[in-house]
């Protein structure tokens, strides 16, 4: 399909299908969702004169993963997001099976896009192009073509540049898969963002004392923080433990320093950045008022996607919420980014036994509770959470097998932040020392149940609905 064609089927999709997602009972009051078809990664995350713009990839034809074009949304406060023409369709030569992940930079005072273009053959092997895209006049953006082909040594599938300025020079960081089906990162550096040399890899599976760890390594972003240097990356094909690894697919990072000189990345061992059912595919960058935000995909490729109910509904998937990032002794924290809290409406408080706990909608809804031993908690009739004093274990059905399904975390529990929307549930450990985002898909108007006889006190507030323009 070429680009005209798309536009035009585009146009159709939306012009029959927004009221009918709108529709839906698990649509979010708050969250970023498509109007239409699947969304995946957010790309090109970035601040530019005070202005936010999220790009992310977007099927507006279906809930599946074809046709990958780059939607655009922009927001002044985090919280009011507006519709920006759609800034990359595939179609070219050297993007034709799809404008695929990247990220924004700020080049003369203008956004740059950096993604990959995705290419098939039709003896079924492909190929990449990392490509450029520059904003013009009239906030579109005029794609400037391929500035990088497929590196020697790896497989089709290298992707996902996350592209930073450090001491007058620009870095990029690519997400590959090398012909002995080994995931790795690859460094590189260009003066001009057009010409670009390799550098070398600098993390992956085999390096840096880590062993075998999985065929290939996705969505790479490689920033500073706390004076150390944090690699955020999601390896494919880590096989489960019972406790940790039970997506599909993983995301986390690795904390260090690099030595831009050698390209060497000294770091320590891989952590996981959410526990939860839903979280991949994570993107940060550094706000005017110099906070380090990240933002992710509250999915996982190939987990169960067209079953989740929302596909009656002609469409797929949610963004998380917006967190802030800080780093404390070598750990990653993630909280919800302070405007959030303007969402809020009259607070509840309430503090006894677990189990004599008024029931509280949690329809669209904020609570804090500091638990004082063992409780549980069921939330609406979709997913119920449980703290035996050692463990907290989120529990659902799988959409699939209808089958229980669980995820875990272990420590000292003092404090749970939960924010809840229509569909999801992010669950903030700790003031951000460990995370659980999940979708679930509870009856209308779901409420929280606790149980326990453990004293807990807790705090809610309901969320008022932000609409996208």
């Amino acid at each position: 399909m070429d680009a005209l064609s798309l536009i035009k089927q585009t146009a159709l999709a939306l012009m029959n299908g927004q009221l009918r997602a709108a529709g839906d009972p698990h649509r979010p009051c708050w969250h970023l969702a498509p109007s239409v078809g699947l969304l995946n990664d957010p790309n090109g995350f970035i601040q530019h004169n005070g202005r936010y713009h999220l790009f992310y990839q977007w099927n507006p034809l279906a809930c599946d993963h074809g046709r990958k074009c780059w939607g655009h949304w922009q927001s002044d406060d985090l919280l009011h997001w507006h519709h920006q023409p759609v800034a990359l369709l595939p179609g070219d030569d050297f993007d034709s099976h799809g404008c695929y992940s990247g990220s924004a930079v700020v080049e003369n005072d203008k956004i740059t896009l950096v993604y990959t273009g995705n290419v098939k053959f039709t003896d079924g092997s492909r190929t990449a192009y990392q490509c450029l895209a520059q904003e013009n006049a009239s906030g579109e953006y005029d794609k400037l073509g391929p500035v990088l082909p497929l590196p020697a040594g790896y497989s089709g599938h290298v992707r996902d540049p996350k592209v930073w300025r450090h001491h007058q020079q620009w870095y990029m960081v690519l997400g590959a898969r090398d012909l002995h089906d080994q995931g790795k990162v690859l460094l590189l550096r260009s003066d001009d963002l057009r010409s670009w040399q390799l550098q070398g890899e600098i993390a992956g599976s085999r390096l840096n004392g880590i062993g075998d760890f999985g065929y290939m390594w996705e969505c790479p972003d490689l920033f500073r923080l706390a004076d150390r240097e944090l690699l955020i990356c999601c390896p494919q094909g880590l096989a489960a433990e019972p406790e940790r690894y039970l997506n599909v697919y993983q995301a986390g990072y690795l904390c260090g320093e690099l030595d831009y000189a050698t390209a060497r990345f000294s770091h320590g061992e891989f952590h996981e950045l959410d526990a939860g059912f839903e979280f991949y595919a994570p993107q940060t960058t550094l706000a005017e008022d110099g906070r380090r935000l990240l933002v992710a995909w509250m999915g996982v490729p190939e987990q169960d996607e067209s079953y989740q109910p929302t596909v009656r509904y002609g469409w797929l998937h949610t963004m998380t919420c917006l967190r802030e990032l800080t780093l404390h002794a070598g750990r990653l924290y993630q909280q919800p980014a302070r405007e959030l809290q303007q969402l809020r409406g009259a607070a509840t408080r309430w503090q006894g036994p677990a189990a004599e706990a008024p029931q509280l909608e949690i329809d669209s809804a904020e609570l804090l509770l500091r638990p004082h031993g063992p409780f549980s908690a069921r939330f609406g009739d979709g997913m119920q959470l449980s703290w035996d004093g050692e463990r907290l274990c989120l529990s659902r059905h799988n959409l699939r097998s209808g089958e229980p399904e669980q995820r875990y975390w272990r420590g000292e529990l003092q404090q749970l932040q939960l924010l809840f929307d229509r569909s999801s549930v992010e669950i903030f450990i700790n003031q951000g020392e460990a995370v659980m985002s999940s979708r679930y898909f509870p009856c209308r108007s779901p409420r929280l149940f606790l149980s326990g006889d453990a004293p807990l006190a807790l705090q809610h507030w309901p969320l008022n609905a932000v609409m996208i323009e």
